[in-house]
């Protein structure tokens, strides 16, 4: 049965199509592989090191949850969810924000910079052997402008 929507929708052409499935399996096995490295030298997932890098780089090495959440490309309630297991490691601590007593602060703590410097070492040998080492500065050229392009329109989407 054909649908008035159906009609109106723009297939994707044999190029799109051959595109597309070459893309699915990376956004599903790049994430998985960095779980995976992370989890075999630490016991935790990409996520919570993501938190701490994040951390790591901000003015006092301290974030509103919120901004944290953004940054880290997780809900506010999986990251609150990370933010207490950290918590629980000594990792991070969670503060009330000084100009909205709504909101918390997260705070890398001493320990928590120590256990991210441990661990980028292995991290970003992992990342560089699975996207970086096998691509032409070209590539990377083109990689970086095609993840700009494609963020950016989820965020118009996400906006309305």
């Amino acid at each position: 049965m054909v649908t008035r929507a159906s009609e109106q929708t723009r297939w994707l052409t044999d190029d799109e199509q051959l595109v597309w499935r070459a893309f699915v399996p990376l956004l599903q096995q790049l994430p998985a592989a960095l779980d995976r490295q992370l989890q075999v030298d630490a016991g935790i997932p990409h996520t919570y090191y993501m938190i701490l890098a994040m951390l790591s780089e901000a003015p006092g090495q301290a974030l509103r949850m919120s901004e944290l959440a953004d940054l880290a490309t997780t809900s506010q309630s999986r990251l609150s969810h990370a933010v207490a297991r950290l918590e629980e490691q000594g990792w991070v601590e969670r503060r009330p924000c000084p100009t909205d007593k709504r909101g918390q602060i997260a705070l890398l703590t001493p320990a928590g910079f120590r256990r991210l410097a441990e661990l980028a070492p292995g991290h970003v040998t992992e990342v560089r052997r699975i996207v970086f080492d096998g691509l032409t500065p070209a590539q990377l050229d083109a990689l970086r402008e095609i993840a700009s392009i494609i963020t950016s329109r989820i965020a118009e989407v996400e906006q309305g």
